[in-house]
């Protein structure tokens, strides 16, 4: 006899997601049931806003009764409230539970913050939506390696005192060679697109995998060395302990002066005092930053007031369409896992990404 329980798969969306979509992922695996409760959810303030509006707190009642929907499930779309203790106190009381994506494509550090037991981690597959949002990263970062290549400070101060100077060069986007640092989802999609605009592209590799668009890949091994030959680096590395500083102070000695770079992984690959070093003397000539070690990037940060930095908010990867094409991975990674494979991206319970 067939076991209903390897067949079926209760799904409990553990954020907020909206009915439509709900149901586009029992259309696409129908071998889903997925179980949604809006009362129960924090409002959302705009668009993949996963948490919820902070200032809205459920009754005792209503907390009980979120327990229990999340408690019933053999997967969850999402950790609860976005919250890595809901998220242990769920994996502790529901032995049922086989699987939770994170909405986050950097979910690996949450999953770590939960502190789940070694038999916990082995027991629940947990996966990440990493790849999901690397088009719009993508964009942000060939905008940033524009930006800096085009001079937008220059223009933007020139603009501001109503100044017409002497026409000044700019750089071309295809006589430069761009570096990504790291080659996973978001970095794969930068190469394509520095590809296509005519960059030489060059990119970070522990697999040694070859990548579309990639000129020649660069041992990490190598960084150092790799830094010294290139117009603008882009980073795309996850926040792990072995990433931790590795745009440090090392890496960015190295740089030949007037390199762009951008960053669109997690802030804490980059060493932001040494940065701010290689920026005050010219090794960096122009930053374009959606992601900061601290977030939201402290008042006192110079970042903030460098004339050569761009602050965006960690919202590059914000897009309306962010809530479907989440809905679309669950339902094509529940797929994989009835069937008997495995998700995709999922997390490595060792370094957490």
């Amino acid at each position: 006899m067939v076991d209903e329980a390897t067949t079926r798969l209760r799904a409990v969306a553990a954020v907020p997601l909206d009915d439509a979509l709900c149901r586009l992922i029992e259309e696409l695996e129908p071998r889903v049931e997925m179980v949604r409760d809006p009362s129960l959810m924090r409002p959302m303030r705009g668009p993949a806003d996963w948490s919820g509006d902070p200032e809205h707190h459920r009754t005792d009642a209503e907390q009980r009764a979120f327990e229990q929907m999340v408690d019933s499930a053999d997967a969850l779309l999402g950790i609860p409230d976005v919250d890595p203790a809901a998220l242990a106190r769920t994996v502790r009381a529901n032995p049922r539970l086989r699987w939770v994506m994170t909405t986050a494509a950097g979910g690996g550090a949450q999953i770590k913050a939960a502190e789940l037991e070694r038999a916990d981690l082995e027991r629940v597959v947990f996966s990440t939506s990493a790849g999901v949002h690397g088009s719009p990263l993508a964009e942000f970062a060939v905008f940033g390696v524009l930006a800096g290549a085009k001079g937008l400070p220059r223009l933007l101060a020139d603009q501001r005192e109503r100044s017409w100077p002497e026409r000044w060069e700019m750089r071309q986007l295809d006589e430069m060679t761009v570096l990504v640092v790291g080659l996973g989802g978001i970095g794969a999609e930068c190469a394509r697109r520095f590809h296509a605009l005519g960059a030489r592209v060059w990119g970070t590799t522990r697999s040694g995998a070859p990548v579309e668009g990639v000129d020649r890949l660069v041992p990490l091994a190598e960084l150092v060395d790799a830094v010294a030959h290139v117009d603008a680096i882009v980073v795309t590395l996850p926040g792990t302990a072995q990433t931790h500083h590795l745009i440090g102070a090392e890496v960015l000695a190295a740089v030949r002066p007037g390199t762009i770079l951008a960053s669109v992984g997690r802030g804490t690959v980059i060493d932001e005092e040494a940065l701010l070093g290689a920026l005050d003397d010219g090794r960096i000539a122009f930053a374009a930053l959606d992601v900061f070690e601290v977030e939201p990037l402290p008042r006192s940060s110079r970042l903030w007031s460098h004339p050569h930095v761009l602050v965006s908010p960690h919202t590059a990867a914000l897009s309306a369409k962010e809530e479907e094409r989440i809905a679309r991975r669950f339902a094509a990674d529940a797929t994989r896992l009835l069937d008997g494979g495995a998700p995709r991206a999922v997390v490595d319970t060792v370094e957490f990404y």
